[in-house]
């Protein structure tokens, strides 16, 4: 089934972090002949597999994707970004004749790709980098607060300790003059005309928390705190769960028994985010993440996809 925009119905795969995103989307493209759109807002950093958990080599090479570790890590990525390369990405493979499969945990990213929140402009880089530095000498309870006395809705609709959207709504907040939009900035995207069919994984809790307790021992066992090391405090992108409790460890800060603890603890409270945001997330279904033909029937049913080969 084409849209109105002439190409193919989109499979948008959200999820918590370890529910098997990845491996469910490279099976999912072995089936329908797609390709992969990463919607991680992590994962587009290069040189940081291990603990942004990016797809490996062996699932790189079983399906194409895309958005995948082109960026470099000192450098800032929005929702408006991702969204207008996103797009990009999913006309190309549609002009290739296949399907795009939206894979990621990010759930902003997934709400600005389907056009079901407005984009706001870029603003002053010098009021960007004052916030910096107040986030730097301040904790984020403080700079919540700050948040809250200029724009209460806004303040109530991010968590305290959400650093980066704290500091973007302050900047919009604390902007009285916003400077010209970029040009990938200046719609709501609602008007793109691509159906997606979107999707959340399952998981119960006791799985989760099990398989999150194994991604932690594997990411220590593999090289993350070299990798940590090697990225270094200062990158933009090192705010990702495991780098601080990482580069704390790596300070002396904490024992190896405190940082597996404390980067358990970390992923399943981002777990746990993802989860409140899906809950607000307009037209999201539910799925089995372990039902891979519960989801293959959504896609057939809703997008009209056939399994390649077939008519």
């Amino acid at each position: 089934m084409r849209s109105e925009s002439g190409v193919p119905g989109v499979l948008v795969l959200g999820g918590p972090t370890a529910s098997g995103k990845s491996e469910l989307a490279v099976a999912l493209a072995e089936r329908y002949d797609a390709e992969i759109v990463n919607a991680d807002s992590r994962q587009v950093y290069r040189g940081m597999p291990i603990g942004t958990a990016a797809p490996t080599p062996l699932q790189l090479s079983r399906a194409r994707h895309h958005l995948v570790g082109f960026l470099d890590p000192h450098e800032r990525y929005s929702a408006a970004r991702f969204a207008a390369d996103a797009l990009n990405a999913i006309r190309d493979v549609a002009a290739r004749g296949k399907r795009a499969i939206v894979a990621g945990g990010t759930g902003f990213y997934l709400r600005a790709l389907c056009g079901d929140v407005r984009l706001s402009a870029a603003f002053d880089p010098a009021l960007r980098g004052r916030l910096a530095r107040e986030f730097a000498l301040h904790p984020p309870e403080v700079m919540h607060a700050w948040l809250a006395a200029r724009d209460p809705a806004r303040a109530a609709a991010v968590v305290p300790g959400d650093r980066y959207r704290v500091a973007r709504a302050l900047e919009i907040a604390l902007c009285a003059e916003p400077a010209k939009p970029q040009p990938q900035a200046q719609a709501s995207l609602r008007s793109t005309g691509i159906a997606f069919a979107k999707l959340w994984l399952d998981v119960p809790p006791a799985v989760l928390e099990a398989r999150i307790a194994a991604r932690v021992d594997a990411m220590l066992a593999t090289g993350l705190l070299a990798e940590a090391e090697r990225i270094g405090v200062g990158a933009v992108a090192a705010d990702a769960v495991g780098y601080p409790q990482a580069l704390a460890y790596l300070a002396g800060f904490s024992t190896f028994d405190e940082l597996r603890a404390t980067l358990a603890r970390a992923t399943r409270r981002y777990a746990k985010r993802q989860a409140t945001w899906s809950r607000s997330e307009p037209s999201l279904q539910l799925v089995n993440a372990g039902d891979i033909d519960q989801v293959c029937r959504v896609a057939e049913q809703r997008l009209g996809w056939r399994r390649a080969g077939c008519p």
